[in-house]
């Protein structure tokens, strides 16, 4: 933000009583909950009044070790407003204002960084603030919670240091949880904190008010450079250099008595994207232990599940309720998408106290984004928008398949959905570990907290035996779409000794366990499961995706069982049928060996001959799926070195077929041996010295095209691609060939065929000669995991050992094989460039890998590719990101 020249920057913006200073779209300065908070408060909604210092004190703290010139003064008189608007003071006994100081992230930080509550508190004020309520309890509560929230996030103490003080307080009186605990207790409990507290770190938080706030706000700053949020924007490829704006508001209180609450509201149903108002709460309770499902929550209303014997809200507070109903359809209709909510209702009064976008399953996300197109909220270019790419992936999970043999132990909450097997682990740490040696784990424990992060994205599943729908472990779970269980209290744990018992039976770690996120089902050993079918949401918003779209999907498929099943998802083409694949089946095999170690043509034709109409059935077979969509059929590709016999029994086989020894076999195999066969006697190379080989492929290919024309009456579309031509001549011999054959094939039947002829740009030479290819060619597809490997010169089958190294340490952005690096990019585009400027109306595609990320496909947009071709369960995600490509490209 550029300020006039002698300007004093601003660095506060305050809000309260329905004014509020920051301005909307100023979430780079106040952090998306600083902007909500504001436009609540603009919207009339009861909002805590406070104010928002701006992520440039972060950065200039974290760069310098202190608040800028004017930060101090800009919040004390923030500070001095606040209290006018509350009629209080800070640091007053009497009348004491309390504070909360939260961290607000322009972009999310998934909760990793830390917030302090109840600033201003120490025994004086405790003191006074029991004799102004007349309620000894609430007062030594807010106290103990500040002194734990100080001790972690200000004096850097582990949180189950206080805990486990806190359970033996708990123990001691022989109470469930701390709502329960008298007022001597809770004093009691400050009093053995703060010897705590000089034990693990010889200092005590300031009695000082004012101290206590700089501390806490400095301390929320700090954590943006911590571990856990590091970790959590390495980990989503989320910036650096953004910082943290800081909210400080007064402090309200659901812990105040019976008459008090606290709660979590969802707009929809965060988990199948129902339009229900959902959610839970705890009476005479704080928002903290809502999230961290320290206590059993309550039902909202009746649209959220109730038992008998639960408390709703909507009974018990019926006039908050109907003031949090009024609110969140305000705020659905203002920020047009689903919401969190975040509530206090105090001595009746309701309080809002932050909302922001809620974290949803990825079935509720698709679904959530169609209804509110189809409700007129939002455009249907928006619901394109909303929907991520990576959530019509995990949409395709598996789920449990309903005619498995089931030894269900336990049943908690499904918090969300799918179906998840593993290793039973009792610690994130050890789950880091096991899925680091390659084995699915299920993380169980009794409640997740942000510590638990890291285990948590390693694990297939998440299992606790506390919590509720909105604890940590469900949120995180389904942001994640891992499947999760809360809630299930058939378990007992025994995380140090690595074993849990369920009923009579005991379940160690490393046994496997299975979890069904949908019905909260927890099962005993391997179930089988089964791929959920697309939802009527999902189709219209993919048939919605095609209207916006100017890049054609393709599949790369070898079988007519894979090109069924892409026409499905949408597929309009085949891109890449890899030819060579076919001839691993069984009794194919033996006779393409014949045909490779045949010293001579003759027998190399006797044994292509018996492949023919082997090869021909599987083009028929594809051809009468795709019904008329293009084929693109490449031609043998692979060294020969990959269907070779390798071990004695297969050479001997081979030999006994032949009527040869052993000996000559493997001569005749040494012979064709290569030192680096991936840059040798493959490709267009094959097709050259033995172009037998590619006669045979092409004519299958037209005859198959003839008889399913003919015999059929199916439209057909085959196109002969080329592999790795590196020089112009290359292709003009081989499409002579590919000519000649079609010719005489089409003769034999009849049949006028159009077949086009194209080639695989998979080389740097042949980007650079685009141009005079072009002039031969009918189309190119860029072959990207090849030009990778050649442009880098790194081996994909052997990089494994240091890119993710070369990742880590910064030297690559991202794996180029999963994501097209900017230098392949580069030669795409001058292949595109002289290519189209030879032939106008050469067609481009792309069929590597890269065919199917998000990413890579936004280049293909941008390059003017026509289409990109992926695996057939990419298909739907490549369809979502040609139009969000699309639609960037238009804004």
């Amino acid at each position: 933000m550029t300020l006039p020249s002698g300007t004093k920057p601003r660095f506060v913006y305050s809000f309260g009583d329905g004014v509020a200073e920051a301005a909307p779209e100023m979430h780079a300065l106040v952090g998306a909950k600083g902007e909500r908070l504001a436009e609540m408060t603009r919207l009339g909604l009861p909002v805590p009044p406070g104010f928002t210092i701006t992520t440039q004190v972060c950065e200039h703290m974290l760069k310098t070790s202190e608040f800028p010139a004017g930060a101090r003064e800009q919040i004390q008189a923030a500070l001095t407003l606040l209290e006018a608007r509350t009629e209080t003071t800070y640091g007053d006994p009497d009348n004491p204002l309390l504070l909360s100081v939260r961290p607000a992230t322009p972009v999310t930080a998934g909760g990793m960084l830390e917030a302090v509550l109840n600033v201003g508190m120490n025994r004086d004020i405790a003191v006074g603030l029991a004799a102004r309520t007349g309620d000894e309890r609430y007062a030594w509560d807010c106290y103990r919670r500040y002194l734990q929230d100080y001790a972690a996030v200000c004096m850097g103490m582990r949180r189950g240091i206080l805990e486990t003080l806190l359970e033996r307080a708990k123990d001691g009186e022989g109470v469930y949880d701390e709502s329960e605990l008298s007022a001597p207790a809770l004093e009691g409990l400050t009093e053995i904190f703060k010897r705590k507290m000089i034990e693990s770190s010889s200092a005590l938080p300031p009695d000082d008010p004012r101290e206590q706030l700089w501390a806490s706000i400095e301390a929320v700053f700090r954590s943006w450079n911590s571990p856990k949020p590091v970790g959590y924007r390495n980990a989503h490829g989320l910036p650096h250099d953004h910082y943290t704006a800081v909210t400080v508001q007064l402090m309200v209180f659901g812990n105040m008595g019976e008459h008090s609450a606290t709660g979590m509201a969802f707009t929809r149903d965060p988990d199948n994207g129902e339009k229900r108002f959902f959610g839970e709460w705890l009476p005479n309770a704080q928002g903290e232990d809502v999230r961290m499902g320290l206590r059993a929550p309550q039902p909202l209303n009746k649209e959220s599940g109730t038992l008998p014997g639960d408390r709703v809200l909507e009974r018990e507070h019926p006039e908050a309720y109907r003031e949090l109903t009024r609110a969140y359809r305000v705020l659905e209709s203002h920020f047009r998408d689903m919401l969190r909510m975040a509530f206090t209702i105090q001595q009746n009064k309701l309080w809002i106290i932050q909302t922001r976008i809620g974290k949803r399953s990825p079935r509720a996300e698709v679904r959530i984004a169609v209804d509110l197109a189809r409700e007129g909220i939002i455009t249907t270019t928006q619901a394109i928008r909303r929907v991520q790419t990576q959530t019509l992936d995990k949409i395709l999970h598996p789920q449990i398949d309903t005619d498995s043999l089931r030894d269900v132990v336990a049943r908690g909450l499904g918090a969300s959905p799918g179906a998840a097997t593993g290793h039973a682990v009792f610690s994130s740490k050890e789950a880091v570990e096991w899925a680091g040696r390659g084995l699915s784990v299920v993380l169980v424990r009794s409640e997740t907290t942000p510590d638990d992060i890291h285990g948590m994205l390693k694990s297939a599943g998440i299992l606790t035996r506390r919590g509720g729908m909105t604890s940590h472990a469900a949120v995180v779970a389904r942001g994640a779409s891992r499947a999760c269980i809360v809630g299930c209290l058939d378990l007992e744990l025994h995380p140090d000794e690595r074993y849990m018992m369920v009923g009579d039976q005991t379940i160690a770690q490393g046994d496997i366990i299975t979890i069904d996120g949908t019905s909260g089902s927890v099962m005993v050993g391997e179930v089988e499961t089964v791929q959920p079918k697309a939802s009527r949401e999902l189709e219209e918003l993919l048939a919605w995706v095609d209207d916006v779209a100017r890049l054609r999907v393709y599949v790369n498929a070898d079988t007519a069982r894979d090109c069924e099943r892409a026409v499905r998802f949408g597929a309009k083409g085949v891109g890449l049928c890899r030819t060579e694949h076919m001839f691993f089946e069984t009794g194919r095999i033996d006779i393409f060996r014949q045909m490779i170690v045949a010293e001579d043509e003759a027998p190399r034709r006797e044994a292509l001959a018996k492949l023919m109409p082997m090869q021909k059935a599987d083009f028929k077979a594809i051809f009468r799926v795709m019904r008329g969509l293009p084929v693109t059929i490449r031609l043998l590709d692979p060294p020969l070195h990959e269907f070779v016999p390798h071990g004695d029994r297969e050479i001997g086989a081979l030999a006994e077929v032949l009527g040869d020894t052993p000996e000559v076999i493997r001569r005749r195999l040494e012979s064709m041996s290569e030192i680096n066969p991936m840059l040798g006697h493959r490709g267009c190379r094959l097709g050259l010295t033995y172009p037998e080989i590619y006669e045979m492929q092409v004519r299958a290919v037209v005859e198959a095209a003839c008889e399913v024309m003919n015999d059929d009456g199916v439209p057909v579309n085959p196109q002969i691609m080329i592999p790795l031509v590196s020089h112009v001549r290359e292709l003009e011999l081989l499409r002579d060939v590919v000519r000649t054959t079609m010719t005489r094939a089409c003769e034999a039947y009849g049949v006028n065929l159009q077949l086009a002829v194209g080639t695989m740009i998979e080389l740097p030479r042949s980007c650079l000669t685009g141009g005079q290819l072009a002039e031969v060619a009918d189309f190119f597809s860029f072959g990207t995991n090849d030009l990778t490997q050649t442009i880098f010169g790194i081996s994909r089958d052997d990089c494994g050992r240091f890119l993710p190294f070369y990742v880590e340490m910064g030297i690559l952005p991202i794996d180029p094989f999963v994501s097209l690096d900017p230098s392949v990019g580069e030669l795409v585009e001058i292949a595109v460039e002289r290519g189209r400027a030879k032939n106008p109306g050469l067609e481009l595609g792309m069929c590597g890998e890269h065919g199917g990320d998000p990413r890579s496909i936004a280049f293909c947009h941008k390059a003017g590719l026509d289409y990109v071709s992926c695996s057939p369960f990419r298909v739907p995600i490549a369809r979502l990101a040609a139009a969000q490509a699309a639609l960037e490209a238009s804004s």
